[in-house]
């Protein structure tokens, strides 16, 4: 008897949803983060600490099992994934204090890093076109990251129960999500070498290098700036603006990743690799911006500038993920994007982090500022340095007497 297989354009469809849900629920604490604050009386340090310990259990799982998919199937490794994303809800559904925050965020973030180096992967896999595969994995991530972000901020402003609902609906959509990866039908065939793919490391294939390198710079600058949106950026609005509605919270995240996942898809039939320039330049001047509305205190200045950056943080996401999605084999897009998001939480997570100390000690406004500069800097790099694309970062084969290590 032949067990149910979904269809592969039906199986794609799943696992794109699958991956907007996992960065949904990722993003869902931002707007809330003020709202733990007040009830149990935590510092910035405490709240980017919450935020930041998320991110570094997401990056020692991506060094764990990011290779595992390859091995011995994306189906399992997703169940595996989904199974302790439950773990984490129910946590935050019983929270009442920041060690329950503090587990539930750990949880969460093993969850999903054993998902973002697999989710891709699988995306990839099942694509009808690959450059389906590059429009998904630019665009899922953000649209999934300002949507948790604008839910959660209506719910805790307008529903019932803010810290309770919210973890409660995710958890009914992931139950969901279980149901349907089980019927995907799996497209990697069991290899040996499991048990050894689980020794940490970061690792790119030899031949991979040359276009991972150039997307580098684009990549440390976008998601540096979207580590300071999703870690203090609902702070940044309440306490430098003095906006006290929680709605506004979930706003600030989703005018960077909602812009950012639209301009991904009306890029979508630009090539890639010719995006990273453009894109690290609207980073960078949308951040300046920014940063000139939250000096002079006006929120319409800075909220233009959140909306060219994240033109340029869509934009970014798409040059990257789209400049990788056709460079792999199916036994080493795990690895490679395991790589990737290693790199990409790394830089989400430890600017944050450092952000949440000088926060405490020196205030938000001059944290932001000296923060928002940093990236400028980092974008006006990304921008030179794009223009030096090399030819294996387009899709173009490279000659057999180029070197690519």
């Amino acid at each position: 008897m032949h067990r149910i297989r979904l269809s592969p354009p039906v199986a794609f469809a799943v696992v794109a949803a699958t991956f907007l849900w996992f960065l949904a629920a990722s993003s869902a604490p931002s707007p809330l983060y003020v709202v733990y604050q007040e009830r149990f009386a935590f510092t910035e340090f405490t709240l980017t600490a919450v935020f930041a310990v998320y991110v570094l259990a997401l990056i020692a799982a991506l060094l764990v099992v990011g290779a595992l998919s390859d091995h011995v199937g994306r189906r399992p490794v997703l169940l595996g994934a989904i199974a302790l994303e439950i773990v984490a809800l129910v946590l935050f559904l019983l929270a009442d204090g920041v060690g329950w925050l503090l587990g539930a965020r750990i949880v969460q973030g093993i969850a999903t890093g054993a998902a973002t180096a697999t989710l891709p992967a699988a995306i990839v896999d099942l694509a009808p076109r690959p450059e389906r595969a590059g429009l998904v994995n630019g665009t899922a991530p953000l649209a999934g990251l300002g949507l948790g972000g604008l839910a959660t901020g209506a719910l805790v402003e307008f529903a019932p129960a803010p810290t309770r609902l919210v973890w409660a609906l995710l958890l009914g959509g992931l139950l969901v999500a279980a149901l349907l990866i089980a019927l995907i039908p799996e497209t990697v065939t069991r290899s040996p070498g499991a048990l050894a793919s689980l020794r940490p490391r970061l690792a790119v294939p030899k031949r991979v290098r040359p276009g991972f390198v150039a997307i580098v710079p684009t990549l440390v600058a976008s998601w540096s700036l979207g580590g300071l949106y999703l870690s203090l950026g609902p702070s940044v609005v309440i306490g430098l603006f003095g906006m006290r509605n929680h709605l506004v919270g979930g706003l600030v995240v989703a005018a960077l990743c909602l812009t950012g996942a639209a301009s991904a898809y009306v890029l979508r039939h630009r090539a890639p690799a010719r995006v990273l320039a453009p894109a690290a330049l609207l980073l960078g001047l949308g951040t300046l911006v920014t940063l000139a509305g939250t000096l002079a205190g006006l929120l319409p200045v800075a909220t233009a500038g959140t909306l060219v950056a994240g033109v340029g943080f869509g934009s970014a996401a798409y040059a990257t993920f789209g400049t990788l999605a056709a460079l792999a084999t199916p036994h080493e897009r795990g690895e490679l994007f395991a790589a990737t998001y290693s790199l990409a939480y790394l830089a989400f997570s430890v600017p944050a982090m450092l952000a949440g100390v000088a926060a405490t000690a020196v205030g938000l406004r001059p944290t932001a500022l000296v923060y928002g500069g940093v990236v400028v800097g980092l974008a006006v790099v990304a921008t030179v340095l794009a223009r030096r694309v090399p030819a294996s970062a387009t899709g173009e084969r490279v000659p057999a007497t180029t070197r690519t290590g």
